[in-house]
């Protein structure tokens, strides 16, 4: 247990061993976040003993990793390429991978001065917001049907965003078209739309030739896949996750009643599990998308199918 006057390296090793014997990956790295996290302080960085408040909190820290609650939530906020993002319970952890697709979805955007974006299951926002990075011009739209998800969209969407350690304030520029949603008291940054909404009948609200990209992670995992999750991921929103016995309905959706709200040569970028490339492809050539590809993420694994809107009407 921890305790008060224990000293930074050795809390951190008792840490360590309760989360490895807990089944938590990575516990080294975890230990030292939850000692950042309780204290304010790099365990390798000081020698002060903790005091009585640190130990209760690291404490209770240790508790609930060691019950297999993500650590994203714990630390109530994520990195997303250069910025943080606000995250908890009721919403899906932000991945590297899926930094692949914004990326991606960026690139598509060469050319295009003022491109208008929708990001579909938004969550905490990260694919939009993180298109808004890459192109300060796009105007994006953050579309989410969840209440509890919603609410971390709609803060990371208005707040003003810090880059990685705290070196880069308002980093998501609010575009020129937009108000700040109310003070704040110092310089915000609307980034973009938050918007209620249902994957299955937005698509019924938005006029023909209107959008030049469309990003989305989906839900994507299987029934199946879903009674294997990682304790977790399991802890994360099973709305977020599951899309049926073959983890297709979203990207059914999709390919059938979206690929109008784009322009003619409109791009739709789409993070995929690691064997779905072949079964999204085939949706999307079935439904008259052209220009299909596919992008591997860090692992090697595919990760983000794009397409276009032909270029005829």
């Amino acid at each position: 247990m921890v305790s008060e006057g224990m000293l930074p390296r050795a809390v951190v090793r008792e840490v360590e061993e309760r989360l490895t014997a807990a089944g938590c990956p990575d516990a080294d790295f975890d230990a030292r976040e939850l000692f950042r996290l309780a204290t304010g302080r790099d365990a390798r960085l000081t020698d002060r003993p903790l005091d009585a408040d640190e130990a209760a909190r690291l404490e209770a820290l240790t508790l609930r990793r060691a019950a297999r609650e993500p650590l994203q939530y714990l630390c109530g906020s994520w990195p997303f390429l250069d910025f943080e993002l606000a995250v908890g319970p009721g919403v899906l952890c932000p991945r590297a991978d899926t930094e692949v697709v914004a990326e991606a979805a960026a690139g598509m955007l060469a050319g295009v001065e003022t491109p208008r974006v929708l990001d579909l299951c938004a969550g905490t926002g990260c694919l939009g917001l993180g298109v808004k990075r890459l192109c300060p011009a796009a105007v994006v739209t953050c579309v989410e049907k969840s209440p509890e998800a919603y609410a971390y969209l709609e803060k990371n969407t208005r707040l003003a965003l810090k880059g990685q350690g705290g070196s880069t304030e308002n980093v998501l520029d609010a575009s020129p078209f937009e108000a700040p949603a109310f003070d704040w008291g110092f310089r915000t940054a609307r980034a973009a739309e938050p918007v209620e909404g249902d994957l299955f009948t937005y698509w019924q609200t938005l006029p023909d030739g209107q959008l030049d990209l469309i990003v989305s992670n989906p839900p994507y995992l299987t029934a199946q896949e879903m009674r294997e999750l990682q304790p977790e991921v399991a802890k994360e929103p099973a709305m977020a996750l599951e899309a049926g016995d073959d983890g297709l309905v979203f990207y059914r959706a999709i390919a059938e009643h979206y690929q109008k709200a784009l322009r003619p040569g409109g791009a739709l970028a789409l993070e995929i599990g690691w064997q779905q490339r072949e079964a999204v492809e085939a949706l999307l050539e079935a439904n008259g998308w052209v220009d299909i590809t596919c992008r591997k993420d860090f692992g090697g694994n595919d990760r983000c199918v794009m397409a276009r809107r032909a270029e005829y009407a």
